[in-house]
């Protein structure tokens, strides 16, 4: 892949995938009920998720009693930062599916089996398939990036702030705190926060990174490049403050 062509940010289908492969819990929707906190336990390569015990009893019943032991329904994912800023739902994942028993037997382990997609974050709806959804795999950093952030966040050093001097002046204008607000394997975005808005920055990486210790040298270099920067402080306080 060319620079001019190269990517800078997981597609849709790769943020839906790192966010399942997170995820502890979803909410399950049928005609009848809405089931919150339902455990997630696995999701194998298809996208086929895996619920853990025990299931509220309600839904095994509707299982049984639906045709052919397949109970149309909706699970829903939220993606929420692991860093205290302002908004911290980053997106929301809807699967339309059916849910079934794991194994052919009735009252044992369930499952959901998405039939349909759809993504929301940045404020815009992206439909994806059951194909992209199982062809796609994580970020390699997605099961990382919760302590990645918390460190960043909670460095008394202010490294948020100090990263901010990177990006261009017109987007650090009257920014008030700067904290890490996602990472990935192209790089780190974070959330410059005014008194009443914010907008998100992404600081990309020279190229993918395929563990969290890569991660940290690309961060280290980061740091080396705004050390040399002229820009002053971006806020008055350390973001970790």
């Amino acid at each position: 892949m060319s620079a001019a062509t190269r990517r800078l940010e997981p597609i849709p289908a790769e943020r839906a995938r790192s966010l399942l492969e997170t995820a502890r819990s979803l909410t399950i929707v049928t005609e009848s009920r809405r089931v919150e906190r339902v455990g997630l336990r696995a999701v194998d390569p298809s996208g086929r998720l895996a619920l853990a015990d025990p299931v509220d009893d309600r839904l095994r019943v509707e299982v049984a009693r639906a045709r052919e032991g397949e109970l149309v329904g909706v699970a829903e994912v939220t993606d929420v930062a692991p860093t205290p800023v302002r908004d911290r739902v980053r997106a929301r994942l809807t699967l339309g599916g059916h849910l079934t028993a794991a194994d052919g037997r009735q009252g044992g382990a369930l499952c959901f089996v998405p039939e349909r997609a759809a993504l929301r974050e940045a404020g815009r709806t992206v439909p994806l398939g059951v194909d992209q959804l199982a062809l796609a795999r994580p970020d390699p950093l997605a099961s990382y990036e919760a302590d990645l952030l918390a460190n960043l966040d909670a460095a008394r050093t202010g490294i948020a702030a100090r990263l901010a001097r990177l990006l261009p002046s017109r987007h650090l204008v009257g920014v008030v705190r700067v904290r890490p607000v996602r990472i990935d394997r192209y790089g780190l975005v974070l959330r410059l926060e005014r008194t009443r808005t914010d907008h998100d920055a992404r600081l990309g990486f020279p190229s993918p990174v395929s563990h969290p210790g890569k991660a940290v040298r690309e961060i280290r270099s980061l740091l080396a490049r705004a050390a040399t920067s002229t820009r002053g402080p971006v806020c008055p306080c350390p973001a970790g403050e």
